[in-house]
């Protein structure tokens, strides 16, 4: 683990959704994780944000992922691809994935997609598994007070549109954070 909190690649499928996104690297910036990704897991996730949005303006969500590279220039992993053959996954298509938390010796994926990344292969590479859920309700566990000014800030600054409690907590849980969802209603966020 890092002084930042742990080391946490960060998958495609986790970083698509913006209330996901936006409030793990809110988190991060309150150095309660160290986020990674790589350019292809960046490339994954605006290709199918544009596909499965038409409504969006591409150059915005160029604009993020920019945004995103700026505010965390060493959360950019390259040069893992000498890793790729020592990866056995169900799905090859992920090996890029666990490459990169190889190569900036991550303490956890962050995935949705639990079931292409066993336990047992990643535990091979001391790399565990987590759901975006799971991962945000452990940070609370160990950072009450962190996580919820965070919390607080996020739901704070939002302004197009702004969003009650209510409503943030919502979005929170439509995302897939249900957990984080319930363990915030009881907040004053």
């Amino acid at each position: 683990m890092s002084p930042r909190g742990p080391v946490a690649l960060v998958d495609a499928n986790v970083l698509y959704a913006a209330p996901v996104r936006d409030l793990l690297l809110r988190l991060a910036q309150a150095d309660l994780l160290e986020p990674h990704w790589s350019s292809e897991i960046h490339n994954e996730w605006t290709a199918n944000l544009l596909r499965n949005r038409p409504d969006l303006i591409p150059a915005n969500v160029a604009r993020t992922r920019a945004l995103m590279d700026l505010s965390f220039p060493s959360a950019i992993v390259e040069g893992y691809e000498h890793h790729l053959p020592s990866i056995h996954l169900p799905d090859l298509g992920d090996a890029h994935v666990l490459a990169a938390a190889i190569e900036c010796s991550a303490d956890v994926i962050v995935t949705c997609n639990l079931a292409d990344f066993p336990f047992e292969e990643l535990l091979l590479f001391g790399i565990t598994p987590i759901h975006p859920d799971d991962f945000v309700v452990r940070l609370m566990e160990c950072h009450p007070d962190a996580v919820t000014a965070v919390v607080r800030r996020h739901r704070a600054g939002l302004r197009r549109p702004p969003l009650s409690p209510e409503e943030f907590i919502g979005a929170l849980a439509r995302c897939g954070l249900e957990k984080t969802a319930r363990c915030l209603q009881d907040l004053q966020i």
